[in-house]
This record gives structure tokens, sequence and C-alpha cells, in this order.
């Protein structure tokens, strides 16, 4: 977690030889480890006729990434599929950190990830995405970039071998998915924009992530420079992730608090079970369709995607973005106007309180915004207004004492969205929670002790009159211990985690719990 822990366990990470057979939990973690699970549901597939096409299948050793060509298949609905299916199968053994990658079709992000750290004799992984969204995209042959950025050398070992397969299958019912899917790439500044004349809805998805090792991959533990603290940014640990228009903001969103596999100082803890999101990093969505009316003119745009709260020209956050637009069929041109901007005062306080004696160091923050625009389009089957409000809230207490060998996070982020368009308004609460706390202690046994939180209820309605309803809740819990600055073999590591995954709404009831002791997976309980 503080940077000084994961200099300690960065010296002498990973691993030993031998599977994880035991039906008992060991008395502390072994050579070999059961291979990485999560409690998300897997994804619904129609009982249809389908066709796989693989995309990519490449072995990364280093920063160079695959490039390779797309076919689609010519059956299973010939590009009017009711639904795509990506799957990402990985292996790697030895020893490695956990690395970033992504999957690119026709220059569309259609996957980011995060792999897990393995063990010597090795780990297999699987991912799997619904990307009906992306069907234009597939609908016709495409380049395909993959990289997974990696090091291999004498100490980390660990070359990543994946393969990604597409499928097919063949329509059911129809989909409302996007007409066109416009891919910008990763917006360092901004780049041009320019969308069909007819188009009445239009959402980026920005897969917004802080990584690369730096102290932007810790984010919410950073301070202001008066503090001393080993991670630093000018204005704290909030952060937002806006989207402009011409300069003019057109969106704003709290990013997710991912925790990547080695994070916090202790791979113990995600070996089997990792943190919610790490293996398919959900981008965020922004519902543009009020400036539909400005884009639709014919002419480039300018888009710009930043984050707010990172020191100026620091490396650290990557934000590709897709452009999701659907189009009036029946018109050759959608006019309308942008009817209302509205920005709150953008809020932003770090409070630091020195340590004294054996009282920790302490940093209250308290952040959030709030936008709201609306406009209209003249489509062919009338005018259709829309009104977009987002509200940003994030909360935090961060405590270390000297040396950082004590160092504790509790925060909150809430992002409540909602798109009002004509009768129908969809209102969807984001709620994000971590409160850690990571120590080494006497005889350097480090600890860490996490709960992560990752939560969405969204209601839909029709004038006065609820028509849908869902919520998703995703926990992980975790505590691990192990001895630091030693070999492997002198770890002496235990760990327990937990996941538990819910998502209940009208559409019926998902839940399932995992739960593992020592690397060994020990529960695996479904209750719906």
């Amino acid at each position: 977690m503080s940077m000084l822990a994961g200099a300690i366990l960065g010296a002498s990470t990973l691993l030993g030889a031998g599977p994880a057979t035991a039906d008992t939990p060991p008395a502390e973690f072994g050579d070999d480890w059961h291979d990485p699970v999560t409690a998300a549901p897997p994804v619904s597939k129609p009982h249809t006729k389908s066709c796989e096409v693989t995309v990519a299948e490449a072995q990364f050793k280093d920063f160079t990434p695959y490039k390779g060509d797309y076919t689609p298949p010519t059956k299973c609905g010939k590009g009017r599929w009711g639904k795509v299916v990506l799957r990402l199968d990985g292996k790697v053994k030895g020893r490695q950190y956990d690395r970033l990658g992504y999957l690119r079709i026709g220059g569309v992000e259609v996957l980011r990830t995060s792999t897990p750290e393995p063990s010597v004799d090795g780990i297999t992984w699987s991912v799997e995405k619904d990307v009906t969204r992306y069907r234009e995209t597939l609908s016709r042959g495409r380049q395909v970039e993959m990289l997974i950025g990696n090091v291999v050398n004498d100490t980390y070992t660990g070359i990543i071998d994946v393969k990604a397969t597409l499928t097919f299958y063949a329509p059911q019912k129809s989909t409302n998915t996007p007409d066109r899917v416009i891919p910008l790439g990763d917006t360092k500044g901004s780049t041009t924009l320019t969308t069909p004349r007819n188009s009445e809805r239009i959402v980026a998805e920005v897969y917004a992530t802080g990584s690369g090792g730096g102290c932007e991959e810790y984010w919410y533990l950073t301070v202001p420079d008066a503090a001393p603290y080993s991670c630093k940014a000018d204005h704290g640990p909030y952060r937002e992730v806006q989207v402009k228009v011409d300069g003019q903001l057109a969106g704003i969103a709290a990013p997710f608090p991912p925790v990547w596999t080695g994070g916090w100082s202790n791979p113990f803890l995600w070996y089997v079970v990792p943190g919610p999101r790490v293996f398919d990093i959900k981008p965020i969505e922004y519902d543009l369709t009020p400036f539909a009316s400005v884009l639709n003119d014919g002419r480039p745009h300018q888009v710009e995607v930043s984050v707010v709260g990172v020191p100026e020209a620091q490396a650290g956050w990557s934000t590709p973005v897709n452009v999701l637009v659907w189009q009036d069929e029946k018109s050759d041109r959608v006019t309308g106007r942008l009817t209302g901007h509205k920005e709150g005062t953008p809020a932003n306080t770090s409070k630091y309180t020195p340590g004294t004696g054996e009282e920790a160091h302490r940093l209250d923050t308290e952040g959030g915004h709030r936008l709201s625009v609306s406009g209209y389009v003249n489509t062919s089957h009338g005018r259709v207004a829309t009104t977009v409000t987002r509200s940003l809230r994030n909360t935090s207490v961060h405590r270390w004492t000297e040396g950082e060998s004590m160092d504790a996070l509790k925060a909150g982020w809430t992002d409540r969205e909602t798109v009002t368009t004509g009768h129908r308004s969809v209102r969807t609460d984001r709620t994000y929670t971590m409160d850690g706390t990571t120590t080494l202690g006497a005889g350097d046994r480090l600890r860490t002790k996490i709960s992560l939180g990752d939560r969405a209820e969204s209601v839909t309605k029709s004038g006065d009159r609820r028509t849908g309803w869902s919520v998703l809740d995703d926990r992980y819990d975790g505590d691990a211990t192990y001895t630091a600055n030693v070999p492997r073999d002198q770890r002496h590591a235990v760990g327990t985690s937990r996941e538990r995954y819910r998502l209940i709404g009208d559409t019926g009831c998902y839940d399932r719990t995992i739960a593992t002791v020592q690397g060994i997976l020990t529960q695996d309980r479904r209750n719906c």
C-alpha cells in the first residue's frame, strides 16, 4: 500500500512450486494455489446457433503489441447477431507482477483488463464480456491490436499467454445496439469527433485507469506537499474524470478505485479472488445526447478527456474513448438545440493534521461536483428532449505513521446520475468504498486487512410509474500476513479472502459467495 511497503514487497516478491491440492486449508500458503476465480455471474447466452472466431492468440514478454486481422463469421446472423460474447483465456507461470492490457478491434477498445500474479507451476484464468454493443464494428473485417505490457528477465520470468475469442449468437429478438461506434483512442489533450448528421443519441465511454506503477496507481492515497508522505499530488486524492466538447464541460464522473492483484503491498490477498472489476475494467459512460445538435453539423468537434487532481504533466492515467451513436434512419439530418447547462462549484478540500508521538498523521478530504445539461433533437418521430444530471461526492480519511509502517484509508465515492428523456427517466446511484490498513510490525510481519465495495442501484420510471429496477452489490473482504524481506519459503504467509456478488431486480436474482483460506477455495455458495 505505502510506497515503502511496496518497495519491500517488490524486492522479494513471488513464488515457489507445487500445486495446491489439499482438501482442507493448510496452516499457511504453500507454493501453489487455486486458479483465480470471481463471484461475478457468467455472461448469459441465448439458445441459438453460435459461431466462434479467434481474434488474437499471443504471448506477451515485453511492450510489443500483437497485431492481426479479424474477419467476421458468415453465418449465425451475418452482422445481425443477437449477442456477441468475448472470452479471454490466459495462463502464466513463474514470477510476474500484475499487468494492464487492452484489446482493440478496428481501433475500438472492446476490453481493458489486468492480470493475476502467478505461481511457479502456473495458473489459468478466463474473462467473459458481453460485447454486443460493438456489433457494428464487428460486422466488417478489421485490424486487431492487443497488448498486455510485460517485463521478462532473470527475476520476473512469467510470460503471459492469452487467447481471445468471440462467440456470435444468431438473432432471437431485436437488440438496440449503436448504429456506429467511433473510436477516439487515448485522448492525450483533445481529439476531434465528427458524428453522422442524423445522430439522435450519443454516448461516450471512457476506459479510465490510473496505473503505471507510480503514485497515480494509488491516487486515492496521494497527499498535498505539506504532508510527509511518499505520494504527492498538489490538491490531494480527489479525482474526477471530465469530458468536454469544444471546451465546454459535457460530463463528469467519479472513477472507480481498483486494486490490482499486487495491490496494498500484499499479493496474498488476491492470488485467488481479485478485487472488483480487476479482470474486466468497466468504462465510464457519459450520455452526450444533449450535445447531439451541436455535434450533428457535419464538422469536426474537439473532445477532451481530463482527470481532475492529477499533478500537471504527470503521467499515469489512460483514457481511451469510444463514442456510441444511434441514428435516425428516417432522417438525413437531425437538428435541435442545447437548451441548458448548469455547473455547480467544484469542491475539493484536504485538511492535514500532523502526527505527534504515537499519533498518526491524518488527511481528511472532501470533494464533489454537480453538472446538469439539457438539449433536444428534432427526429422523424418527434421532438425528444434529454436532461442529464450528475452529482459526485468523495470523502476520505487517510492515516499513517512515521516511515509509513502503518498506512490506513477509509474512503467513499458516490456518483448519482439521472437521464431523463421525454417521460422516461433512469436514475443510477453508484457507491464505491475502500477501508484498509497495512502495518509492518515486529519481525517484519506485514499485514493488510481490507474491504472493497462496488454498488449500483438503478430505477427506471415512465412518468411516476416504476418500470424497472436493479441493485448490484459486489463486496470483497481480505486479511493476509507474511514476513517481508525474506526468501519465499520463509514468509509463512496466511490469508483469507471472501467475495459476495449480488444482482437483484425485476429481471431476477443472482447471489454468489466464494471464500478462500491460504489459497484454497473453501466456499462456493449460491443463494438465489
